[in-house]
């Protein structure tokens, strides 16, 4: 039963700011939880979708109660656009996450060829015997090599924590990082042994490679163009909001790709609702990159936007940065596997802008050069830190646009 939403005043950059988080948040943890058919991060997905519902509902009474006339209402209306857009974006991660608790299905020769090809994402509860407790997230990830990327405190989110964010009892942890770092994270939130799930397969699939590669390569896109669009309205780039575009059209040719596996791989199942999860999945994925588009359209129609969203945005947990690579950084000359960013920085890099072309989610193998621009998103002092890895030790420090 839908619960009735009870208005009460909100901050419209507050809000906004975390709509942002959400959207983001959601998408990575409802794919992690069909890949990894974790029914816990699944159900905070939909927590996350309740959250969002409510928040929509306070954005819309607090942007009609603030525009004072035509021009400030045109300015509210692009807001509105890409805050409907952020509802879309967790209501489709919302739908990916209720493959796993609906049981839908994904074949299991699927999920088992998954853990070598992807990091692992996982929830945690930190127990009365937990060991974590009073320690730091920049501790914590030493001991495990589990990057912390939210945490849930009672009814409260934490979205982006820093290394300085200390755990206290009976959070909930949701961590990302190498599959031997679960165990041992496990271990030291919940005191006890972690146990790991088998993925007994059954037949033989053909092109299942092909499977796996699509399937990840939509969680990357969905991930990616939600990142890019709102980098694209941040630094008002209309370049950016176009790669947007191309990712959609990109997402689209893997959507028909992946239902066209499914109809051809049907025959070699006895029981065809294993592969109704992966059709559900991949419209989902094209709803997310649809949505990241509707936002990126915002600065393609050149809609004006109000200021609330870009102190929003810049305010958020997780920021998102542009930053150029000068001719003296330290980092010249080093691949993004060498400088191991996320560890060192907490930031990720999602594109690199090189001459006139884009890289999408960089691989560790690309080499960094001067000129290069990253798009990078991650926590207010990671992006520091990444902006002086990325100026030299003689130059005035690039600032964040």
């Amino acid at each position: 039963m839908t619960e009735e939403i009870e208005y009460r005043p909100m901050n419209v950059k507050d809000i906004l700011k975390e709509m942002k988080d959400i959207s983001e948040l959601t998408v990575d943890l409802a794919y992690s939880a069909v890949l990894y058919d974790d029914e816990d991060i699944a159900e905070e997905v939909l927590r996350l979708e309740e959250k969002m519902d409510v928040l929509i509902y306070h954005a819309r009474i607090a942007s009609m109660l603030g525009a004072r006339g035509v021009e400030e209402a045109e300015m509210l209306s692009g807001v509105l656009q890409i805050a409907s857009a952020a509802e879309k974006v967790s209501n489709a991660a919302g739908d990916i996450a209720k493959i796993v608790l609906k049981k839908l299905g994904l074949p299991p020769e699927l999920k088992a060829a998954i853990p070598e090809a992807e990091e692992t994402v996982t929830r945690v509860r930190t127990s009365s015997r937990s060991s974590l407790a009073g320690k730091t997230l920049g501790e914590l990830e030493t001991e495990t090599g589990m990057r912390v990327i939210a945490i849930r405190r009672d009814l409260d989110w934490i979205y982006g924590p820093d290394k300085e964010t200390m755990v206290v009892r009976d959070d909930f942890l949701f961590a990302k990082g190498p599959e031997e770092g679960v165990e041992i994270l496990y271990k030291l939130a919940v005191g006890g042994k972690y146990q790991r799930k088998s993925h007994a397969t059954q037949v033989l699939i053909k092109d299942l490679d092909k499977a796996v590669d699509l399937v990840i390569d939509m969680k990357n896109v969905s991930e990616l163009a939600v990142g890019l669009a709102y980098s694209a309205v941040l630094f008002y780039n209309e370049e950016i909001a176009h790669e947007v575009e191309i990712l959609e059209a990109k997402m689209d040719e893997m959507k028909y790709g992946l239902e066209h596996w499914v109809l051809v791989s049907a025959k070699h199942f006895t029981n065809i609702d294993r592969l109704r999860g992966l059709l559900h999945l991949a419209i989902s994925s094209e709803v997310i990159s649809d949505a990241a588009e509707e936002i990126a359209d915002v600065v393609l129609r050149d809609i004006e936007l109000h200021p609330v969203f870009m102190l929003a945005v810049r305010e958020s947990d997780e920021v998102i940065t542009k930053v150029t690579v000068s001719e003296q950084a330290e980092i010249i000359g080093k691949t993004l596997g060498d400088l191991n960013l996320e560890t060192e920085t907490g930031m990720f890099v999602m594109a690199i802008r090189r001459a006139d072309r884009w890289l999408y989610s960089p691989k560790g193998n690309i080499v960094i050069e001067i000129g290069d621009t990253l798009i990078a998103r991650g926590t207010r002092d990671g992006e520091e830190l990444l902006i002086g890895m990325c100026s030299g030790p003689d130059s005035e420090p690039s600032q964040p646009i």
